[in-house]
């Protein structure tokens, strides 16, 4: 699985940052989520699609690598 953040869509909602937080942080200055695992591991896979699912501006891309 490949992560990526639309940092022009976000707005610092968090709920990525509770679900999943090995993967996604927040910037202290604006709120803005940044990724500190773009790769994240097969354990950490159903947190990062709940963290998608929750997004409320649908700025979490998730690919799924075969």
């Amino acid at each position: 699985m490949k992560v990526t953040v639309d940092e022009d869509k976000c707005c610092g909602a968090g709920q990525c940052v509770l679900i999943a937080p090995e993967v996604f942080d927040q910037r202290d200055e604006d709120g803005i989520v940044v990724l500190l695992d773009p790769e994240p591991g097969a354990d950490l896979h159903t947190p990062v699609r709940e963290a998608a699912a929750v997004c409320p501006t649908a700025a979490i891309g998730l690919s799924e690598r075969a």
